[in-house]
């Protein structure tokens, strides 16, 4: 459909498509979202975690690109009605770290949330990505130290196998890539290429990055550090590159976190990636995400951010991780998974002045567990002939009394009903 402009040139409407980076979901598609949602959270709920709901939008502060590592550029804004400038909500973890510096800064620690919503951000070259995301994640805010990452970590393994057993946990350290880059003689800017070439594993770009700088041992150990993946192998090949104590403190850990998880039987699921170096600035300890064959974005993504609350004037230590719901949703469809759509028991007819005691009728069956759906057509045999298409194996027919028929042999079941 076109409309017209001022200056006589056709312009197109847009009302009957969705947004780029958006999309409709139907029937099937529907029911695995709320299946994976209720394994998702049943897992979350039983570990301990209480749900929060937090707003689609929020003010722009919230999201201090310094803090949050999500340009402004990425994030859909607007403003309110006083002129304050607000996003739709690109990140679950700072509402939530607002929502706990706030409303629950009383709570006894630790907190233990959970989420299921959507995040929003804008894609300029999208090369096949969603602007909208279907996000379930926890918080265990209030808890440091080794225990509280097990439990993140194993929470998140956890939740992952109640959906697909085919995936593996690549786990890293966040605060290693920085200990490294500290020695090298860069700009933030630079410093922030080289992390985002780092994490898009663009080795050629990288190099020729780090070709410009003076050969130092810090240079070798981050030409090195995106290719230090593996098992735990890794952590010897990474000692010699560790310029401080804080560096091979840092390893020292990982590796321990990493023989408690392989402890647990995650066997050949657990791998190491040194150079897990993920956007979000404000994570500053262990790091970790999760992939699926045939997929080529993580499908869960995590790790600790002790310093994130103090920026809300509440500060403590903190861990979590998020699951995209649309994407463990695409990959169980591709596998073949389809819950089948229900179809009602019955269809309940009323006759023409009987139509309220057919609804009345359809009240009782629901309410003893059954599943109807009573019929708008005006006619006994347009009812039947649309249950018939629709596949209703059984029909009501509901006037003076209710005859009930079955329409797989054309039988009787039930009759004479007052």
């Amino acid at each position: 459909m076109f409309i017209w402009a001022a200056n006589g040139e056709s312009m197109r409407t847009y009302n009957k498509v969705t947004p780029e980076g958006t999309k409709d979901l139907l029937f099937e598609e529907c029911l695995i979202h709320r299946a994976v949602e209720r394994k998702l959270t049943a897992v979350f709920a039983a570990r301990g975690f209480h749900e929060v709901v937090t707003p689609g939008m929020e003010f722009m502060d919230v999201f201090d690109p310094e803090v949050s590592g999500i340009a402004p550029e990425i994030m859909y804004k607007m403003s309110d009605r006083r002129g304050r400038l607000i996003v739709m909500r690109p990140d679950s973890t700072m509402p939530i770290a607002r929502l706990a510096a706030t409303r629950l800064q009383k709570e006894e620690k630790p907190l233990r949330l959970y989420y299921t919503q959507r995040i929003y951000r804008n894609h300029p070259n999208l090369t096949g990505r969603s602007d909208e995301v279907l996000q379930a994640g926890v918080e265990l805010l209030g808890a440091g130290g080794k225990r509280a990452d097990l439990e993140a970590i194993c929470t998140a393994v956890e939740s992952l196998l109640s959906c697909t057993p085919d995936f593996r946990l690549e786990l890293g350290h966040a605060g290693f890539f920085r200990a490294i880059a500290d020695g090298l003689p860069i700009t933030a800017d630079q410093r922030e290429e080289i992390r985002s070439l780092i994490e898009s594993k663009n080795y050629a770009a990288l190099e020729s990055l780090l070709d410009g700088l003076e050969r130092t041992p810090a240079v070798e150990a981050m030409r090195r550090l995106p290719r230090l993946f593996g098992g735990e192998e890794v952590f010897a090949q990474a000692a010699p590159l560790c310029g401080s104590e804080e560096a091979a403190a840092m390893l020292e850990y990982l590796h321990s976190l990493y023989k408690s998880l392989s402890a647990l039987g995650l066997g050949n699921r657990l791998m190491v990636d040194l150079g897990l170096v993920q956007r979000n600035d404000y994570y500053t300890g262990v790091v970790f995400s999760a992939y699926a064959q045939d997929c080529g974005d993580a499908i869960l993504l995590g790790g600790r951010y002790d310093n994130l609350l103090g920026r809300f004037d509440l500060p403590m230590p903190a861990i979590g991780f998020s699951v995209n719901v649309d994407a463990v949703v695409k990959l169980l469809a591709e596998q073949g998974y389809a819950p089948e759509c229900s179809r009602p028991e019955v269809l309940v007819y009323g006759c023409p002045g009987h139509e309220v005691k057919a609804l009345l009728y359809a009240s009782g069956v629901t309410s003893q567990g059954g599943s109807c759906e009573t019929s708008v057509f005006e006619t006994e045999e347009e009812s039947i002939e649309y249950a018939r298409r629709r596949g209703i194996p059984n029909v009501a027919i509901v006037g003076q009394s209710v005859k009930e028929y079955s329409l797989a042999d054309n039988t009787e079941i039930g009759g004479d009903q007052a």
